[in-house]
């Protein structure tokens, strides 16, 4: 294996976009992933401008227009159905911003991810391939692996861990803690576009925020699918990180509690439903050490109250990439890696953290929080309170 060889331990969208990052600087990729198959699962994503703009950057394009949405904004509503705040995107975010915002099918994005991994000629990948521990060396990392109840090893210039929440590298560079369940479940379906109302079509997100839960809705699929996404209190997690899930389950939880009847009509719609309990980790010290660091979820799981999650793991993927392409030492590249991108995923984070209790409250809380929301958004705040993570650049 050659000195300019990388192993990313995981083939989700961060371990996938940092594998297309790290070729188009002249490295060699090898990705790694546990899973037999990749399969197009999952739920719908938000692309805002700071994720568009790598993947764009990166040649994909056209391999995401056909399935992507571009809304026109977000529609930010209480559980009565009273819109307190509008969020302008379509064309006036990408001319903000330089970049679009996207809605996306997880699938869909993973599809274009691995068109593109297949047919670069310097990225491999081996699935079935569970990166279990790493041996430091002075030329590298040799990377330790069970593919098909065998043992293997690989020799690597450095070892990237993009291998999600539940990391298996993570406690390996020093971090002991546990994921945190933030007493939150999300409940996630689709259905066909054609079987709602007109309004809930239109290329727009609609979040709703109620007393200790939330929903949120939008077209994927090029607009032929609905997303939604039921966020509310749990005691404890379900079994599994994805459990199918009874539609009582979600209509109990959002009846009586003062929905408008077009919230109620959408909940019901689903006849299947699957459970993802939501986790966080506190953000790390230190990253990595030597010839090895992570990515995405592996190094800052976060609650999705902000919709960063993809995003930042993209981010990663491109940040990544730069240090190490102007860095003739390997691992000062990747301490420089982590160095910038500590302060910035902290920072979303926290925010994340913060929307918690802001799309939650209940009560006098939940009143001035509304009464925020219409007076900044009378004048035109709301797009400006974003510029910080959606006018972010790698460069």
């Amino acid at each position: 294996m050659s000195a300019r060889t990388i192993v990313v331990a995981g083939a989700g969208i961060g371990g996938l976009t940092a594998a297309l990052a790290l070729a188009a600087r002249g490295f060699r990729v090898e990705v790694f992933d546990k899973a037999e198959t990749l399969a197009e699962t999952g739920a719908g994503i938000q692309l805002s401008p700071n994720a568009t703009r790598v993947l764009i950057g990166l040649g994909l394009r056209e391999r995401l227009l056909p399935a992507v949405v571009a809304p026109e904004a977000v529609v930010i509503r209480t559980a009565n159905g009273a819109v307190i705040g509008r969020l302008p995107l379509g064309a006036a975010a990408a001319a903000r911003f330089g970049a679009p915002y996207w809605i996306v099918h997880r699938g869909d994005l993973q599809a274009a991810l691995l068109g593109a991994v297949h047919d670069h000629g310097d990225i491999a990948l081996a699935l079935g391939t569970a990166v279990d521990a790493f041996a430091a060396r002075a030329e590298g990392v040799t990377v330790h692996a069970l593919r098909n109840g065998r043992r293997t090893e690989t020799k690597g210039r450095l070892l990237v861990g993009a291998d999600g929440l539940w990391s298996t590298l993570r406690p390996l560079v020093g971090a002991r803690d546990a994921p945190m369940f933030a007493h939150r479940t999300a409940w996630r379906a689709l259905v066909p576009a054609d079987g709602v109302d007109a309004e809930f079509r239109a290329p727009v997100v609609n979040l709703w925020l109620g007393r200790g839960r939330h929903l949120v809705h939008y077209p994927v699929k090029g607009g032929a699918m609905i997303n939604i996404v039921a966020i509310a209190a749990d005691r404890a997690p379900s079994e599994g990180w994805s459990t199918a899930a009874d539609p009582e389950e979600v209509s109990a939880r959002f009846a009586g509690t003062g929905w408008a009847p077009p919230a109620r009509d959408l909940l019901a719609l689903p006849t299947q439903w699957l459970k993802w309990p939501l986790y966080d980790r506190a953000p790390l010290r230190r990253w990595g050490a030597g010839p090895v660091t992570l990515l995405g979820d592996a190094a800052h799981p976060m609650l999705p109250f902000l919709a960063q999650g993809a995003a930042m793991a993209i981010e990663d993927a491109a940040v990544l990439a730069a240090a190490l392409g102007a860095s003739k030492d390997p691992a000062v590249g990747l301490r420089r890696y982590e160095a910038l991108r500590a302060p910035r995923t902290r920072a979303v984070w926290r925010a994340a953290r913060r929307n918690d209790a802001v799309y939650h409250a209940s009560g006098p809380a939940a009143a001035v929080r509304n009464m925020a929301m219409r007076a900044v958004d009378l004048m035109g705040g709301l797009t400006g309170r974003y510029d910080w993570i959606y006018g972010w650049r790698a460069e």
